[in-house]
């Protein structure tokens, strides 16, 4: 047998079919594969191997092709590898545990979001701004490697200063670090070492059981002595605005005060979901995934009746936006705010719809979570026998809410007599 030098693999020619192997005479195990062309006018494939025994186990094990390893790197390989062999070290379980060990957190977070049918969109975007954003410094770090002392820095850093340095923010921070959690505890289900034990064995999130900062729920609404001041000037800045952009947005919000709906799911609605003659529309695909038809009052039936559709162009709350539709109408907003007194979010609207049912209008809460789309939790009746998809049945509920509103504003607008709501 030959000893391999970069001469002789050069010149090491593979038969017409199949492959041939030329052992070198030095490091018995040490061997060099070659296997004709994969294509006409290319050079033959040379690729180096060992063979051994682990446990009395015949072993193949190849190391790497000719010009990814020079002839010298092959054989320095190869004598380590024939060492572990010998030892009763498979360096086929070796490249397993290595190969799982250098898992990143991209990676999981590829794996994570491509799993069918089970992240939303929206979900799929905020664990991808914080792995591209938060951890942008982990980001092609092994996920095994990232220690407790990390997270606990990095998250008061965020706590603290923000992602930009500039003002501390709990929320993004508490949101980041559950979404990290939520990952490695997926890498530790999904990624394995050669003997079958998890990547990682404990979450280093969980050093943050003691500094996890609990944040207060949000309670913020419309206050009651400003709905009707909102809701008249709602109205008057739709009949004085012209510009279609900006109809879509007073629409929008008029159509989130009157349905409690969330602001994704209304702008996004599409015309084929909605029936007016019925009174009802549709949202196949809701943030809780549980398809639901909702009524609309008399009120929301006239917003929707006033909006124009728009050749080519499917939504109810149409824009020339790259989305077809709205996005968040927060010029509108920002005016709300004012008339309200406090600023008024997207969320706080769909606050709004909640209390004025329960504490003014005296809806029960559970059909108020359903209006929400909220399957009320922990009930056997509630999971197992009651409607919560073909919700018309509630129109009356909503209807009490629209039709509060509406005499607030008349209220608020200086009429002594309210006059009783047309139905649509």
């Amino acid at each position: 047998m030959p000893k391999l030098t970069k001469s002789y693999v050069e010149k090491a020619l593979p038969p017409e079919k199949g492959y041939r192997m030329y052992w070198d005479d030095s490091v018995r195990g040490y061997g060099l594969r070659v296997a004709p062309a994969s294509e006409a006018g290319k050079s033959p494939r040379r690729v180096f191997i060992v063979m051994g025994r682990v446990a009395g186990k015949a072993i193949q094990f190849t190391i790497g092709a000719f010009g990814t390893y020079t002839e010298e790197q092959a054989r320095k390989r190869a004598q380590k590898l024939l060492q572990d062999m010998r030892e009763g070290i498979d360096p086929r379980d070796t490249k397993k545990h290595d190969a799982a060990a250098a898992i990143t957190l991209r990676d999981v977070a590829d794996a994570y979001k491509d799993r069918p049918g089970k992240l939303k969109d929206s979900s799929a975007d905020v664990i991808e701004r914080h792995v591209t954003t938060t951890f942008e410094a982990w980001l092609l770090k092994p996920i095994a490697s990232i220690t407790e002392d990390d997270v606990r820095k990095r998250y008061r850093e965020i706590l603290t200063r923000g992602l930009r340095g500039k003002a501390g923010a709990p929320g993004q921070a508490n949101q980041a670090f559950a979404v990290l959690r939520a990952l490695i505890n997926f890498a530790s289900r999904r990624y394995r070492r050669s003997d079958g034990s998890p990547i990682i064995t404990h979450n280093p999130v969980s050093t943050l059981k003691d500094d996890w900062v609990q944040l207060k729920p949000r309670t913020s609404r419309v206050p009651d002595i400003k709905v009707g001041l909102v809701w008249a000037a709602l109205e008057r800045w739709r009949a004085e605005t012209h510009n279609p952009e900006s109809v879509a947005s007073i629409d929008l919000i008029r159509f989130l005060f009157l349905t409690g709906c969330r602001l994704k799911e209304a702008a996004s609605l599409t015309w084929d979901h909605v029936n007016l003659e019925e009174g009802w529309f549709h949202l196949p695909d809701p943030k809780n995934r549980n398809p639901v038809w909702l009524p609309l009052s008399s009120q929301a039936v006239r917003v929707l009746r006033s909006r124009a559709k728009v050749d080519g162009n499917p939504h109810v709350f149409a824009s020339w936006s790259k989305a077809g539709h709205i996005i968040d109408p927060r010029d509108t907003r920002a005016k709300v705010s004012v008339v309200a007194g406090t600023k008024i979010t997207n969320h706080d609207l769909r606050r709004t719809y909640i209390t004025i049912g329960v504490a003014n209008c005296g809806v029960d809460f559970t059909k108020i979570e359903l209006l929400t789309n909220h399957i009320p939790n922990g009930s056997v009746t509630a999971k197992h026998y009651l409607e919560t998809s073909r919700l018309q049945y509630l129109k009356p509920e909503t209807q009490r809410i629209s039709d509060w509103i509406e005499m607030e504003a008349a209220k608020a607008s200086g009429s002594n007599v309210v006059a009783l709501p047309q139905r649509a």
